[in-house]
């Protein structure tokens, strides 16, 4: 009987032994000890990483000089961390929710520097372009950028007026997916002259920089433009529809049109996208502004909404800052039936065409989030010879586009 006691109180101790010993290894790795290398160390010189990738990110100017596009390709693919070579990609972060506390620390850095610049893209017309095309797209979408230069957003006379082009970039987030992005980007540029680079994180909540920066871009090199198209490069314009509809105006007036959202509430929910907390933006309802996707604005109203951006305090959410912009010089924007920035519905008095009939798009203007295929064909389709929209004459009465539903709880544009 004692020797089995024995033999059981042996075995207790070597479990215990055992335990105290795993315990200990897992304490090691969730510890550091003083005399061991941090796991990551950032090299010098090189730009700032941060703990929340959907912060602002943006640059200190001694980060933002680091971080041009002056560092060769062979240094890029050359990364070392401790003394090890990266030999594999590393996963992507995840998006936490946004770190407020960090953007309102840094949102009066609102000054960076333009890294690729077309300043006599528009003195190639004698007397300024009638419209510039801007659209926002980020450096890893070379081939939407390529479907837009082949298609709606061509350079060239349309309905007998100038087209100029420009593309509107920040830096990358996630510089090592892509490692060659500053040669890539800079031989687009010399090929094409139609990008404008600077130097803050390309992220959601940078777009305000992007717009920001843009309009002060456009004031000074393109001052003498008739009209701007501003939009994203998921979307499908009619060119010809937007040329015709300008020559009915004068530059040297205000305007601005696009599908305008009204009472549109900030969102309180913190899973959503576009969460703003009270402390952010206490009032019940937003000013009237326009959908991302794409909108239209004067020369005139170009210079005046410059100068007011630049007045008034910057806003995560680019279209509503935008939207506070134009309250600040008493303008209204003007809503047109043409601009479908939250896509596209089969009209009712029209159930014989489909929601991608070319015919359903030959009377609109803009319409959003459309894949590159889509758009290609779809400019196609649209100036063939062998486009008949025969059928629609047979509608007694010419259709209507259905009037939006003016909720008072609509979330700004998904992007």
């Amino acid at each position: 009987m004692r020797v089995r006691l024995k033999g059981d109180v042996i075995c207790t101790l070597l479990l215990l032994a055992a335990l105290c010993s795993l315990l200990y290894s897992q304490l090691e790795h969730l510890v550091p000890a003083g005399n061991k290398e941090p796991t990551q160390q950032r090299p010098p010189g090189a730009p700032k990483i941060f703990s929340d990738p959907r912060a602002p990110q943006r640059l200190t100017p001694a980060e933002a000089t680091a971080a041009r596009p002056q560092v060769t390709p062979t240094i890029r693919r050359a990364e070392v961390a401790n003394d090890r070579v990266q030999t594999t990609t590393p996963p992507p972060p995840t998006d936490p929710a946004f770190d407020f506390k960090h953007y309102l620390l840094n949102k009066d850095h609102r000054n960076f520097n333009l890294l690729i610049n077309q300043p006599r893209k528009c003195r190639k017309t004698p007397g300024g372009p009638f419209l510039l095309v801007a659209i926002k797209s980020v450096v890893e979408d070379f081939d939407r950028r390529e479907i837009v230069r082949k298609t709606w957003g061509r350079e060239g006379l349309v309905n007998g007026e100038q087209i100029q082009r420009v593309f509107l970039l920040g830096t990358p987030r996630n510089r090592t997916v892509l490692a060659t992005w500053e040669t890539l980007i800079q031989q687009e540029s010399q090929t094409y002259r139609d990008v404008l680079l600077w130097d803050f994180v390309d992220t959601f909540f940078n777009l305000t920089l992007k717009e920001i920066h843009f309009l002060s871009w456009a004031a000074e090199f393109c001052h003498s433009v008739k009209f701007i198209f501003k939009g994203d490069a998921d979307v499908f314009v009619n060119m010809e529809n937007i040329v015709d509809f300008l020559k009915r105006h004068d530059p040297a007036e205000d305007l601005f049109v696009g599908d305008i959202i009204y009472n549109a509430r900030p969102i309180r929910a913190r899973h959503s996208k576009y969460y703003i907390p009270e402390t952010m933006y206490g009032l019940s309802v937003y000013p009237a502004y326009a959908g991302g996707g794409g909108f239209l604005l004067s020369g005139r109203t170009l210079g005046r909404l410059s100068r007011a951006c630049r007045e008034v305090e910057l806003f995560p959410i680019d279209d509503v800052f935008l939207g506070m912009c134009l309250q600040r010089i008493n303008l209204k924007p003007v809503l047109h039936e043409g601009f479908k920035t939250f896509g596209i519905v089969r009209p009712s008095a029209a159930p014989h065409l489909q929601t991608f009939d070319p015919c359903f798009y030959r009377d609109l203007m803009v319409v959003h989030s459309l894949k590159v295929a889509e758009i290609w064909l779809m400019w196609n389709l649209l100036h063939s010879p062998r486009l008949s929209c025969t059928q629609k004459k047979q509608v007694k009465k010419p259709f209507q586009w259905k009037k939006k539903a003016q909720s008072t709880a609509q979330e700004p544009q998904l992007r």
